[in-house]
């Protein structure tokens, strides 16, 4: 059943949410065409507002729920629904772990060309709050609360960003996603701001003196803050710093950088160690990892560590392969399989990672471990490997675009005995699988859950050279 709203957006109700799909939107049906719909959960039976139309399908909005779903479960966080970070928390966490794994079969199946490999159970996340070791807040002079009629104000606030909107800001009060201190350190930034009359960023036209607010955390109880700031004004940094080191003397690394560009990355960025020790130190297995302000670093470490030991398990090394790790970041996965090789390549286009990767090598005493700052895909354009450079295995962890079609040429032109394909996006992995699968076969595929009450899933999967274009 249809109406007619207002403003003349149509209106539908009673409609059946029957799946979850792109970006994690519930889907339904309304007569031939698809309609998407955030924050639903496939079962519940839901009024809704048409917001976008297309020949094809339909996007919408929950006005009413009839007849929630049994999947459905209470949100944690008050800011559910407003903040984009967590569109799943309203569904219970074996029901995300089950649309994750559906994920991964049908990018396979949908996109892929190949034998489908074995797929195993879905790895859970161990814990599904307070899991991540970095969150990074935004400091804005135009906020968008949650609050009646606190849509659209001109003040400060802390928080993230509102989805789509460059200069507006969501006041967070709260956030399940990293442990404490972590909220107590944002909202006493946020009365410490307005008590000393500090002026926050304006995106618009580019200026203000607060700017970003960085907290990461170990395993092992490490704890790092970094203030990004807009004016390189030391009578205002400094009782800034001082505050933080006096509040919470629980901060082991305390740092602050200046950043005088437009746009907020980090890239080229100085940070000044203003208190503590200059790196925090991750263990994982018996391997040590330096985590600088700047470093990259799986998020969740618990999970990062299952994922780990997974490709370790896929490249079932027997300590003579020439192995190579494409897009190493800090090296990290080269760590943890270079005991069991005669040699790890890793190769990083970012220069600082690469920096660090060599820094852990040194703190691990991995002598078989080196790291080449390139380009991959330039470096893959003409015959890199050779014959006295073939590789016995390779390991790639793309971003999610996956690999350049110079990269796969190359790995099929040196045709090594196995690959670990580690991927955040199960579509482009299924459609890179499907061009290496001229020598290649899927044997195994093994999704991780490495953010929860999210749509996103790990894939990792083993391919193995067919005997046929095996070397002898």
């Amino acid at each position: 059943m249809k109406e007619k709203g207002e403003t003349g957006n149509l209106i539908y109700n009673q409609v059946l949410m029957t799946d979850a799909g792109s970006e994690g939107k519930a889907v339904g049906r309304i007569g031939e065409r698809v309609v998407f719909v955030p924050f639903a959960v496939p079962g519940d039976v839901v009024d809704i507002k048409i917001v976008k139309k297309r020949s094809r399908y339909m996007e919408g909005r929950v006005l009413s729920i009839r007849s929630p779903s049994p999947r459905r479960t209470k949100p944690v966080c008050r800011h559910f629904g407003i903040c984009g970070g967590c569109k799943w928390q309203q569904m219970k966490y074996e029901d995300q772990l089950y649309f994750k794994q559906k994920q991964v079969l049908e990018s396979l199946t949908r996109i892929g060309k190949f034998r489908l490999p074995e797929i195993r159970d879905i790895i859970p996340s161990k814990q599904i709050f307070n899991y991540r070791n970095k969150l990074e807040f935004t400091f804005l002079n135009r906020k968008w609360t949650d609050e009646p009629g606190g849509e659209d104000q001109n003040s400060n606030g802390l928080g993230f960003h509102v989805p789509g909107r460059y200069d507006k800001i969501l006041d967070i009060t709260e956030c399940h996603l990293q442990q404490e201190p972590s909220g107590m350190i944002r909202n006493a930034l946020r009365n410490y701001a307005v008590s000393a009359g500090l002026d926050h960023w304006d995106a618009r036209n580019g200026e203000g003196f607060l700017r970003n607010l960085i907290i990461r955390n170990t395993l092992s109880g490490s704890l790092m803050v970094l203030m990004i700031i807009g004016r390189n004004e030391p009578e205002l940094i400094l009782p800034l710093m001082a505050f933080l080191r006096e509040s919470f003397p629980e901060i082991t690394s305390l740092f602050y950088a200046v950043n005088l560009k437009r746009n907020d990355s980090l890239s080229g960025l100085q940070p000044v160690l203003y208190d503590g020790e200059p790196y925090m130190t991750e263990e994982m297995d018996d391997l040590k990892f330096l985590i600088g302000p700047l470093s990259f670093f799986q998020t969740n470490s618990r999970q990062a560590l299952e994922l780990f030991r997974t490709v370790r398990e896929f490249a079932g090394l027997m300590g003579r392969e020439r192995v190579f790790d494409l897009y190493s970041g800090t090296g990290t996965i080269a760590h943890f399989i270079g005991r069991d090789a005669a040699h790890v390549t890793g190769i990083e286009s970012v220069p600082e990672a690469v920096e660090h990767a060599r820094m852990n090598a040194r703190l691990n005493h991995m002598n078989n471990i080196s790291f080449v700052a390139a380009d991959i895909e330039k470096l893959f354009q003409g015959d890199y490997f050779g014959e006295q450079n073939r590789p016995d295995v390779i390991i790639a962890d793309p971003p999610r675009a996956g690999m350049h079609v110079n990269v796969l040429k190359e790995i099929l032109a040196a045709a090594p005995d196995k690959i670990v394909y580690v991927s955040c996006n199960p579509a482009t992995q299924a459609r890179d699988v499907t061009r290496l699968a001229a020598k290649f076969d899927a044997v195994m595929s093994q999704p991780l859950d490495m953010f929860p009450h999210t749509h996103h899933v790990e894939n990792v999967m083993l391919l193995r050279l067919r005997e046929t274009f095996q070397k002898q």
